[in-house]
């Protein structure tokens, strides 16, 4: 026998490397063999539900980064729930309509316009289910936990039906209507857009200054005197129909010295204007308020048989410009707003394309709008109408697919009223949560702010707006054909729309006095792709057995503000009236280290699958909870590098914990809690405080604050403290000695706490770390969080003002560590078991010792440790105020069993290199060594 064979050295076949990106593989097959998913959900039944409703991403291409945080971080909350006490179906959902599958169809060759609508639509089914597989696979992969096998689909026939039904109680309150009015359009997609599919970008457009004559001055204003007006798209003069002003501004009449003409424009922007157009002793003819100017008219610089009307209007500032705002009410939502007061016709020149129609005049039709630009310029100059022309920098709505920019332009449309509800759906916002507080406000804000919502998009992979017209142009919208429709797409899906006729859409036996003939046509736009994933709510919640509407918790990115949040808010009050969520979370995005959004054209993204094949999964999980997924997150290489530190170190000590309880059964070896060791209970309660803390944390969605909690209690509470010394214990004391069992009672309690603890986040280690563990359950993911005990915290907990008994120990403790720093500073000592501690206490200290009742000497890791009253204390001490410390070389010599310098090392003579206590240790364990000796002794 060796000496070492006496020691109880842990053993583990839980490895120090993870290999993760192999051993996650094997393990996701393991679940999915043992279909851990519904075995969670048959243990859940019965208990309280929670919904956490899953916002669909895009199925177009691989997942992202961005991907990876919303969907790891909604794991979490479900994995937490399953755990802890409430039944938490998963529903994974994908949004499988729109623009980006047809422009992917067109780049592989097929021409939408060769085929039949339906055959286009099956190609672009068949490619949304294959991207819904690719990103399935990329979910899975991340560890998520979810009902796979049972997605919701926006394509399928029930969710369609469903959508139908929604748009079917819109209608019956009358809240969808058909309305000319500028919208968002897209001429590179062709289509209509919704405010949600817009994002903005700075631009630098052609800014124009020009000069339209009083036609009738209504004796306000006498001839030759011009309006100075300003627009930022000279292509949209050729739609020109009035001058906008606003009643409460002062204009003022002006006559430069080196111009015939007199011209009108706000009065607090004469002189800025002045210099601008190199007017010269520009003189005041008069003043006027705004409200005295409605109804003069002027003629169109460059038109003219066509007279301008002045119209008052709330929009016009003169932070910029003139404060007069040319007006074309086919071509802006304000100028549309305002003509309509003034009952102006809509003229809107531009075709679907984004080029200049008939309309415009012979010189504009057929040319590009933006290459327009140019050429209403040069009219505006001929006609002496161009008082500037200067580059004005300035935020535009862009297509947020095609990267291109977008027009206003008023075209026949259907639209949701916000308008009629917008009171009831902020009174139902009241009753959300949100996280961040702001959420809610801002939310508010943009329903306040929304215009009405245009529903309708030119295109054909989408679900068909369940519309009919009468002979009559009438256009039907009535439950009856809605809801017979919403059947038939569950039945047969929305191709049914183009593969049949209008009658055969139609009820059986249907009329209506607007078709005497009983002929029928049908809409041929489709909805609004957020009008799908918008109803989601009535299309998986509502419809599922399993699940419940309105949901616990709806958590995305920031962005779904103006996004699945609002549209999903809209059509739930307007059609149930109610809000579809109790809670919202937002996050913010992933962006580069730089912070830019990542870009495959800049070439600074990191895909999930990237650091997967690298790093594993389970280095994605817990980098997710180590950020503030609350704002933008920066997403780096040398992030994740830092992470799987992290990571080693959870690994690391739950290594060392699985290996020095290897031989602990906890139903035959457990301590009770009133037998434990003093500082073995000690650490039980701040285990206790622990699991409460990050209970809480993971109650209120806090993943940053359970990762500082996590790494604080690893890194302080165990391997700074508990940890350091527990060696002495467990490597030196009887393997069944009740001193050791105490600590392995709590160190099993650790392990078993942290690995259930830690499982919504590191599934897949926890599981590895579960096989080691003497418990029931074959998965942790089937286990049960723990919970908080009621433990006696005597010692623990302080009156108010006061210090607890613990926290005061520890402060001594802080100290002595500063003491042998120096000491070894200075060369006295080398490790802490080189020391000798003189501790000069004051009684309050002493009684300290002696209520905690603890090992002073083996806490603090010295050979050797002697007491004495602080009045005591010599000169060379070093004074903490109630402790005095000096450290000193340990006399004696060093065990080879304890490796502590003691003087009684021989003092058995049957053990000459042990001391007292380990040749007691091993002549009561190992006798025959007291005859026989050790091999490496000899």
């Amino acid at each position: 026998m060796r000496v070492k064979d006496t020691l109880n050295l842990g053993k583990t076949k839980f490895k120090m490397r993870g290999n993760l990106p192999v051993k996650e593989v094997d393990r996701q097959k393991a679940w999915a063999e043992n279909k851990l998913y519904q075995a969670r959900q048959k243990l859940n039944e019965g208990k309280p539900t929670f919904i956490l409703h899953d916002g669909p991403p895009y199925a177009n291409g691989p997942i992202h980064m961005g991907h990876a945080m919303n969907k790891i971080s909604k794991d979490i909350i479900v994995r937490y729930k399953s755990m802890n006490g409430f039944r938490a179906p998963y529903v994974p959902g994908w949004d499988t309509h729109g623009l980006p599958i047809e422009q992917q169809l067109a780049k592989a060759g097929y021409d939408r316009k060769k085929m039949s609508t339906s055959a286009f639509r099956d190609l672009c089914r068949e490619y949304a289910l294959k991207q819904v597989d690719q990103q399935r696979d990329g979910f899975k992969r991340l560890g998520v936990s979810a009902d796979w096998d049972n997605p919701y689909l926006t394509l399928k026939p029930e969710f369609e039906a469903a959508e139908v039904r929604v748009f079917g109680k819109m209608a019956e309150r009358g809240l969808i209507y058909r309305g000319k009015k500028p919208v968002y359009w897209s001429w590179s997609s062709e289509s209509a857009m919704a405010e949600a599919e817009v994002e903005y970008h700075d631009v630098t457009s052609p800014s124009a200054f020009f000069a339209e004559e009083v036609v009738d001055g209504k004796g306000v204003l006498d001839t030759n005197t011009y309006f100075v007006v300003w627009t930022t798209t000279p292509w949209t003069v050729p739609a020109s129909e009035g001058v906008t002003i606003d009643a409460g501004i002062e204009y003022a009449v002006v006559k430069p010295a080196n111009d015939d003409r007199q011209f009108v424009l706000a009065s607090t922007l004469v002189a800025e204007n002045a210099d601008r157009f190199g007017w010269e002793d520009v003189q005041v003819v008069k003043t006027v308020l705004g409200k005295d100017l409605e109804n003069i008219t002027a003629q169109h610089p460059f038109i003219a048989d066509r007279k301008l009307v002045v119209m008052l209007g709330d929009f016009v500032t003169t932070d910029s410009g003139t404060g007069l705002v040319h007006t074309a009410p086919g071509l802006g939502e304000d100028d549309f707003n305002v003509g309509a007061l003034y009952h102006l016709p809509v003229l809107v020149p531009v075709d679907d394309k984004g080029y200049m129609t008939e309309e415009a005049g012979p010189d504009f039709k057929g040319v590009f709008y933006e290459d327009a630009n140019q050429i209403a310029l040069d009219k505006l100059k001929e006609n002496n109408a161009l008082l500037k022309y200067m580059p004005y920098t300035h935020s535009y709505p862009f297509d947020w697919r095609t990267k291109k920019p977008v027009i206003f332009r008023a075209t026949p449309q259907w639209f949701a009223s916000v308008d009629k509800v917008r009171d009831e759906i902020l009174a139902n916002l009241k009753d959300v949560s949100f996280k961040p507080d702001w959420g809610q406000r801002r939310l508010a804000n943009m329903i306040k702010d929304r215009g009405d919502w245009v529903i309708s998009r030119q295109r054909v992979w989408g679900v068909p707006l369940p519309i009919f017209y009468a002979e009559d142009g009438t256009a039907i919208l009535e439950s009856a054909t809605i809801n017979h429709v919403a059947d038939l797409f569950g039945k047969y899906g929305s191709n049914v729309w183009f593969d049949r006729d209008a009658k055969d859409l139609l009820p059986d036996g249907y009329t209506n006095e607007h078709s005497p003939h009983g002929e029928f046509t049908k809409e041929t736009d489709i909805m609004d792709v957020w009008f799908d994933s918008g109803t989601s709510h009535q299309g998986v919640l509502a419809e599922r057995d399993d699940l419940v509407y309105p949901a616990d918790l709806y958590l995305e990115g920031s962005d779904q503000y103006r996004g699945w949040f609002n549209s999903s808010l809209i059509t739930s009050v307007a059609a149930e009236g109610r809000a579809p969520y109790k809670q919202v979370v937002s996050q913010g995005f992933t962006l580069d280290k730089d912070g830019h959004k990542m870009s495959k054209s800049l070439g600074n993204t990191i895909a999930p699958s990237e650091i997967i094949q690298k790093m594993g999964a389970d280095i994605v999980r817990l980098w997710v909870t180590s950020v503030d997924t609350s704002a933008d997150v920066r997403v780096s290489t040398e992030a994740f590098v830092k992470i799987s530190d992290s990571y080693k170190k959870l690994r690391n000590t739950m290594r060392y914990l699985l290996a020095n309880t290897s031989d602990f059964d906890p139903k035959t070896d457990a301590v009770a809690v009133a037998d434990l060791q003093a500082v073995d209970r000690h650490m039980l309660y701040r285990l206790n405080e622990f699991v409460k803390d990050v209970k809480a944390d993971y109650d209120d969605y806090n993943f940053l604050n359970i990762y500082k909690e996590l790494m604080n209690f690893v890194i302080t509470e165990l391997s700074a403290f508990y940890l350091d010394f527990a060696k002495d214990v467990l490597y030196i004391e009887a393997a069944d000695s009740p001193k050791r069992r105490s600590m392995q009672t709590v160190f099993y309690q650790i392990a078993v706490t942290l690995t259930k603890l830690l499982t919504p986040i590191l599934p897949h280690t926890t599981e590895e770390i579960w096989t080691f563990l003497k418990e029931p359950e074959d998965f942790v993911q089937l286990a049960e969080m723990p919970t908080v005990l009621d433990l006696p915290d005597t010692n623990e907990v302080a009156d108010q003002g006061e210090t607890s008994a613990w926290d005061r120990f520890m402060k001594v403790r802080s100290d002595v560590l500063k003491a042998l720093e120096e000491a070894r500073n200075a060369k006295l000592i080398g490790k802490a078991a080189e020391a000798h501690l003189d501790l000069y206490v004051t009684e309050d200290v002493q009684a300290l010792f002696t209520q905690l009742n603890v090992d002073v000497q083996q806490i603090l890791l010295v050979s050797g440790l002697d007491v004495a009253a602080y009045a005591t204390k010599p000169a060379d001490a070093m004074d903490f105020g109630n402790v005095a410390i000096k450290v000193t070389p340990a006399e004696g010599h060093e065990c080879q069993r304890c490796r502590l310098i003691k003087q009684d090392v021989g003092s058995d003579t049957a053990y000459p290199d042990f001391c007292a206590r380990c040749a007691a240790i091993v002549r009561a364990n190992y006798p025959e060594t007291a005859t026989e000796g050790f091999d490496d002794q000899k």
